[in-house]
């Protein structure tokens, strides 16, 4: 008997062990879940960082993937759901931002994968110029559901009649941050779980 509860005692030991090893990541006071559910799908975090403009933080980033990801090639090959999600540091006008986006989209994206995502691109620009400002505490998500499409998510609720469902469109834009010509070269290797953005 005596035997049979130090075993108990050390399953249970092991598996708070387990928990223990999935912690939440904070960036910049951002709390970022280790784990989510997409389209019935558990995702994990991936990675997560801080989108510095010179030495001013404008939002953090997480990354979340099937499974892990090391480089922007097995990023973007990666099977099943993603999501990206955004959280704002500071201010910023709508409209900005959707060009930001566009021009960020359209430097790192092959021709063929940025004329396929136009329909998207122009999407997108669309809802960020109809919002006056985005809020410093305000975020957003683009989720990519295969079959289905991307969806973007403003403060957790859909914004969106329907998905757009060219996926050229999210690939294009997961290359704003891990593309050649990233947003942050810091933030592309926090997304890609290399190490910590710092500056």
């Amino acid at each position: 008997m005596r035997a049979f509860i130090v075993a108990a005692l050390l399953a249970a030991g092991s598996l708070t062990g387990g928990v223990a090893s999935a912690q939440v990541v904070e960036v910049a006071n951002v709390k970022y879940e280790p784990a989510l559910d997409l389209a019935g799908q558990k995702l994990q975090l991936n990675g997560a960082g801080i989108r510095y403009k010179f030495v001013v933080k404008v939002y953090t980033a997480g990354l979340y993937l099937t499974q892990k990801g090391g480089s922007t090639a097995e990023v973007l090959a990666a099977p099943g759901p993603k999501r990206i999600h955004i959280q704002m540091l500071r201010d910023i006008d709508g409209n900005e931002l959707g060009k930001l986006f566009v021009k960020g989209m359209e430097a790192n994206a092959p021709r063929d994968e940025f004329v396929k995502s136009i329909n998207g691109v122009l999407k997108l620009s669309e809802i960020f110029a109809s919002r006056k400002q985005l809020n410093s505490g305000d975020n957003f998500s683009v989720d990519y559901v295969p079959g289905l499409g991307s969806t973007l998510l403003l403060n957790g609720k859909s914004v969106m009649p329907e998905p757009i469902k060219e996926p050229e469109f999210f690939t294009a834009l997961l290359r704003i941050w891990l593309g050649d010509k990233p947003a942050d070269d810091n933030l592309k290797d926090a997304l890609l779980g290399i190490k910590k953005a710092r500056r």
